[in-house]
């Protein structure tokens, strides 16, 4: 199965901008795939502004969030696997949804495996930001 997770950030993204807030991705600047500029980088995240007159050519893919921003007036083409992606909210309220970092499941199993037995139950894989 396909991940929650892209779905959830397009679907947050469209509702916050529809409210004329501001929308804030917050990411795991230290995962594998990451292209953002690491003097803003703070305690191995980095909060990015997808206000859309912030942002040229955004991106919100299955895979990844790519889009051309300036950083300190030198612009710069950002690159976010969507396993990096921590948060997604409001900058004017922090209204959004956290995404647990052990929870992505991304990687379908293959398609010849055997279901996996049941198991305990998981903690749920997104919280709400109130």
């Amino acid at each position: 199965m396909n991940s929650l997770k892209p779905y959830l950030v397009r679907a947050i993204y469209d509702w916050i901008v529809d409210n004329q807030c501001t929308p804030y991705l917050l990411v795991d600047a230290d995962a594998h795939g990451v292209v953002v500029p690491r003097q803003y980088v703070q305690d191995g995240k980095i909060v990015l502004n997808l206000r859309p007159q912030a942002v040229q050519g955004l991106s919100l893919g299955n895979h990844e969030v790519e889009f051309g921003a300036r950083f300190g007036g030198t612009p710069m083409q950002i690159t976010v696997p969507m396993r990096a992606v921590l948060a997604i909210y409001a900058q004017e309220n922090g209204k959004g949804m956290i995404f647990d970092e052990e929870g992505d499941d991304e990687t379908p199993p293959p398609a010849d495996s055997a279901p996996a037995a049941p198991t305990a139950k998981k903690k749920p894989v997104l919280k709400v930001v109130k």
